[in-house]
């Protein structure tokens, strides 16, 4: 699975799976063996807010903080996103 760091952020590993590039950018986030059972699914809109599609194990701390990590560090991340994908941003066509 392809890791957008290769450090863990509030205790989790941010990644996506190659299944998923169809999809609109989006972060898995997940402390165990990087699949998305268990894991937390942020969708990430053009400005950097991001839709929770499922909080996994995380509880709303840790949610606020990875978030906010998100936010703050989108862009990067869409160019890693962008290696594998043909997707854009979460709710653009």
């Amino acid at each position: 699975m392809p890791k957008y760091y290769e450090f863990k952020v509030c205790g989790y590993y941010l990644y996506y799976t190659a299944s998923c590039v169809i999809e609109a950018m989006h972060v898995h986030a997940s402390d165990r063996k990087l699949t998305e059972a268990g894991s937390a699914k942020f969708f990430v809109k053009s400005n950097g807010d991001t839709t929770v599609e499922k909080t996994g194990m995380l509880n709303e701390r840790e949610i606020r903080k990875i978030r906010k990590f998100i936010k703050l560090h989108y862009k990067e991340m869409y160019i890693r996103w962008q290696q594998t994908a043909d997707t854009g941003f979460y709710g653009e066509k």
